[in-house]
């Protein structure tokens, strides 16, 4: 993976322990933690960057990180913040979380289990709640994955959210479905290969129309 040119691996760190420091104390441990967790971290990022089509993600033929990419930055401090929170820092996890929602102002907490691949675009005002994610989730702007009385969704693979877009509660959606902007699915089943608009329980679903 190709990381901007102007900037190393060490410069990384560097610039995320020096933006941490910024709102947060960061203790010499937590420091090296952050050095420790790099690796997998990048390696993370690439699987994911390589995947998506977006042209910002690949240079040359080769997978393209962009730190001064907001979108880029935000996927990589939640692989940071979860790969911190999986060596068993939680107050660290904590901090990468939160600066996280400071810099680009969507919530992706370390503790929900996003796929391997997943891709957003414009997540301002973004929350992802504790739903099971299929691989190849994308998202954009304002949109909400929550639960409703206590039950989250579960959410099938290549599974997109337009600007706007919330699934909530007992719902199941099925592989290669598409949100529409400001749809809301509510304790509703969607089945795969649909588009979605509308308000649950008044949804319109439509299905995919295969194009060659």
């Amino acid at each position: 993976m190709i990381i901007a040119a102007n900037i190393s691996q060490t410069d990384l760190v560097y610039m995320t322990r020096n933006q941490l420091q910024s709102f947060f104390p960061i203790s010499a441990e937590e420091s090296l933690l952050i050095t420790q967790c790099m690796d997998i971290v990048l390696e993370r990022v690439e699987y994911c960057f390589i995947r998506t089509p977006n042209k910002y993600y690949s240079r040359d033929c080769e997978t393209y990180f962009n730190p001064f990419h907001s979108g880029q930055y935000c996927i990589y401090l939640y692989c940071l913040s979860r790969a911190v929170w999986n060596e068993g820092n939680s107050i660290l996890a904590d901090k990468i979380y939160y600066l996280n929602k400071i810099m680009n102002g969507c919530d992706m907490f370390y503790e929900v289990e996003l796929p391997n691949f997943f891709m957003l675009d414009h997540p301002v005002g973004s929350v992802l709640g504790r739903a099971q994610y299929g691989e190849g989730f994308t998202f954009g702007q304002n949109c909400t994955v929550g639960n409703n009385r206590g039950v989250y969704p579960v959410i099938g693979q290549n599974v997109e959210l337009c600007a706007n877009a919330s699934i909530l509660g007992n719902c199941h959606i099925g592989d290669d479905v598409t949100i529409g902007a400001y749809a809301c699915v509510k304790d509703q089943d969607i089945p795969a290969n649909s588009i979605v608009f509308g308000q649950s329980p008044n949804l319109i679903i439509k299905e995919k129309k295969n194009v060659k």
